[in-house]
């Protein structure tokens, strides 16, 4: 979307290198939050999710393979680029073939690894396009199939789920009080109640926390409505 920034995860424990590539980051247009060790990363992953990871191979606490590995195994579509100081091929197979959309050996030039993650992300953004499929965080929304996606699992969604959820998909971080969602998604229901939101938002949230239960990407605004927390 025009002025949204990507938002960037970097992570990386050598602050010297770090500290550039923030730099280069931002000053190429991203959003960047910056990581010294990789577990805190996968309690960060459950709240909310990046537009790509860079990720060292190299960590003091997790190896980066290994945290790739997981990270993929919660929100599949993530794209990660991988820094590490070790240019040997079984390692770089490894890691592409865990998922990885591409491989930076050090020493890099900052440059080049900004021009490498705006690839990748046009790239995903070019397949996105192809497929009719909107990426929201750990959400996939396929309209042609009437079909969302949550952390990689299809969701077994009836037909007003499916459109309540996709409102909001479509407007992630914005507050809708009840009544427009009553507008938008019950609009040529016979009958209609203010509860039926409520009523609705909680069934969603036990199929979401079915599939997830560390995640609750829906916010309750006391008063005024719920939103998408994606952002």
């Amino acid at each position: 979307m025009p002025g949204v920034q990507p938002l960037i995860w970097l992570v990386e424990d050598e602050i010297s290198i770090a500290e550039t590539l923030i730099y280069m980051l931002q000053q190429d247009g991203f959003s960047v939050t910056a990581f010294e060790r990789g577990l805190p990363v996968l309690d960060a992953a459950a709240q909310r999710l990046p537009d790509l990871v860079i990720l060292d191979v190299g960590l003091p606490d997790i190896s980066g393979f290994e945290l790739c590995r997981r990270l993929l195994a919660h929100a599949p579509a993530l794209p990660v680029l991988f820094l590490t100081a070790r240019s040997d091929e079984v390692d770089k197979l490894l890691g592409l073939e865990m998922g990885a959309d591409d491989y930076i050996a050090k020493p890099f030039s900052p440059r080049e690894v900004c021009a490498r993650v705006r690839t990748v992300l046009r790239r995903l953004q070019k397949s996105t396009l192809h497929s009719d499929m909107l990426r929201v965080g750990q959400f996939e929304l396929d309209e042609a199939a009437a079909l969302i996606r949550w952390c990689g699992e299809p969701l077994l969604l009836t037909r007003y789920e499916f459109l309540l959820l996709k409102t909001l998909l479509l407007a992630p971080g914005r507050v809708f009080s009840r009544q427009q969602l009553m507008d938008q998604v019950w609009s040529d229901a016979q009958e209609s109640f203010d509860r039926t939101v409520d009523t609705h938002i909680k069934t969603l949230r036990a199929k979401l926390r079915a599939i997830n239960p560390e995640s609750n990407p829906i916010n309750t605004h006391r008063g005024m409505g719920y939103s998408l927390g994606i952002r």
